[in-house]
């Protein structure tokens, strides 16, 4: 009997596959993610999940292509494998999958998460890709040293 959340591993493979060779979006492991952004200049990083459990991961997979190719600049654009989609999807507090990450020279610049409506995809695209660098989201709250005097006051 086949658990309902089981992986459908050989699908998604195809799906991966069928990315990178017709429409040349490689896919990132996570040893790839951060090393592709840093090289990439602008680039986009489209975060995926089981299709058994987000159905949404098909409909983003076709659309997205789509979308880039009507784009005047789109940015260099991969695919995270599951577990590098599960990686940066802790990293940047992103809560819902499938989504895609920006980021400029290795630097975050936003995210879009779930599917959003065909006409609405491509200036989506293009308003985040035209964001300025940001701190990254994330959980918990930015440490500085005693000796910054963040507490509250001078350091003595």
């Amino acid at each position: 009997m086949t658990t309902p959340l089981a992986p459908d591993l050989d699908r998604l493979a195809e799906l991966l596959d069928r990315l990178d060779t017709q429409h040349h979006l490689p896919t990132l492991t996570e040893d790839g993610v951060d090393r592709f952004a840093a090289e990439a200049g602008e680039s986009m990083v489209l975060l995926i999940d089981d299709p058994k459990r987000v159905p949404e991961v098909w409909d983003v997979a076709v659309v997205v292509p789509e979308v880039l190719a009507t784009l005047r600049t789109p940015p260099v654009t991969a695919v995270a494998d599951l577990a590098a989609s599960r990686l940066l999807a802790a990293r940047y507090d992103i809560r819902r999958l499938p989504a895609l990450v920006f980021r400029r020279g290795g630097e975050y610049v936003g995210t879009l998460e779930g599917m959003l409506d065909w006409d609405s995809f491509g200036p989506a695209i293009e308003r985040t890709m035209k964001a300025p660098v940001q701190r990254a989201p994330g959980i918990g709250i930015p440490v500085r040293s005693a000796a910054s005097g963040a507490c509250g006051g001078p350091a003595s």
